[in-house]
């Protein structure tokens, strides 16, 4: 596999800071707005700066910009614009996500519904604080998903590029939604399969973060049915391999790295691609075991441990990190069947390493 560049193909033709740039302007304009109507949501305008500007790979905007230079399209900061719309959808998913998981912290931040209730707490207001946290966080993700929306309409393109967009970029949305409550409704009925885990993980994440970021800078460009069906073809396993990373993080990574506590999966009984791995592979009493502590928010530093090491003696650790490599290189190899700009491809190829080998 090839080894990733020094420079990151998310910093290259400087693009993070052109998407960082695009997304404070935005902000700024919104927050004009909003005092406008009411001083009482300045704190609404300061929490969604935060989260969008303090933090973020930028790897949507990145999928989308080297997509759309590969299939020949012109660098524009129009286009950086309307790409940066993808860190709005990210944002509304995130924050409905941690609200859905009850998580505590974001990139070692309080997450949006405990950034509320806090507030609520530290005023004295009435009424219950959490309550109060959750209609927040469900407000300010939904509040997300609409900016998304009005920031690539107000990107400056023609509206015949805008209208190329639209079904790739509406539906993403509604995969990533669908994908959400077919997580939350896994972790109810406890559907262990690997085929149900491999669905989940393909459109709760996999898709809206490398697939349809790339499809929306090809229909930006205007592409070819052959480049977008390599594109396809390169985001679907690549998306994968992504969403397996982030499910090795969600029970091995390092808190200092991944900004959320130990075991974070394991206590919010995630049915991922490694836990089902490891159901199938281990013995009655590991099952029992896993899945016995599995979704106990109660679970300690102890427990985390001898999980942890559960299943990795199981081989689902091994094999998940087999399968990433795996959909790694059927990625790279799509991307050697259609002509592409050559520094767009390289891009993509280094987008592959970093998005797979990331320990955040």
């Amino acid at each position: 596999m090839t080894h990733a560049a020094p420079v990151s193909p998310v910093d290259r033709a400087g693009l993070r800071q052109r998407v960082d740039k695009a997304l404070a302007e935005f902000l700024a304009n919104q927050r004009t707005w909003m005092t406008g109507v009411d001083d009482a949501l300045v704190p609404v305008a300061e929490a969604i700066e935060a989260f969008v500007l303090g933090g973020g790979k930028r790897l949507r905007p990145a999928f989308g910009y080297w997509g759309y230079r590969g299939a020949g399209g012109v660098d524009s900061d129009h286009v950086v614009t309307a790409l940066a719309a993808l860190e709005f959808v990210q944002a509304s998913a995130l924050i409905h996500d941690d609200l859905m998981d009850r998580s505590d912290t974001r990139r070692g931040e309080p997450a949006v519904h405990r950034r509320f209730a806090a507030r609520h707490r530290a005023a004295g207001w009435g009424g219950d604080p959490d309550g109060f946290g959750d209609a927040a966080a469900i407000l300010l993700g939904d509040l997300c998903l609409v900016w998304s929306d009005e920031l690539l309409h107000s990107a400056g393109l023609e509206p015949r590029t805008v209208a190329r967009a639209r079904p790739v970029f509406d539906e993403m949305r509604t995969e990533v939604t669908v994908g959400q409550y077919l997580d939350v409704l896994t972790q109810v009925t406890g559907d262990t399969s690997l085929e149900r885990a491999g669905k989940v993980a393909r459109y709760k994440s996999a898709k809206y973060t490398v697939e349809r970021p790339l499809l929306l800078g090809a229909a930006l460009a205007e592409a070819s049915a052959d480049v977008r069906a390599a594109y396809s073809a390169y985001g679907l396993p690549l998306g994968e391999a992504f969403q397996l990373r982030d499910d090795v993080l969600g029970v091995f990574g390092d808190p200092a790295q991944t900004g959320k506590p130990a075991g974070d999966d394991l206590r919010e009984g995630k049915r991922t691609y490694l836990v089902a791995a490891a159901v199938e592979a281990t013995d009655d009493a590991g099952r029992e075991l896993l899945l016995g502590q599995l979704g106990d928010p109660g679970l300690d530093e102890a427990g985390v441990a001898r999980l942890r090491e559960l299943i990795s003696a199981s081989g689902a650790l091994a094999r998940t990190e087999q399968r990433i490599v795996t959909l790694t290189d059927a990625a790279l190899a799509a991307l050697t069947t259609v002509d592409l700009d050559t520094e767009a491809r390289q891009a993509l190829v280094d987008l592959a390493i970093a998005a797979t080998r990331r320990a955040d």
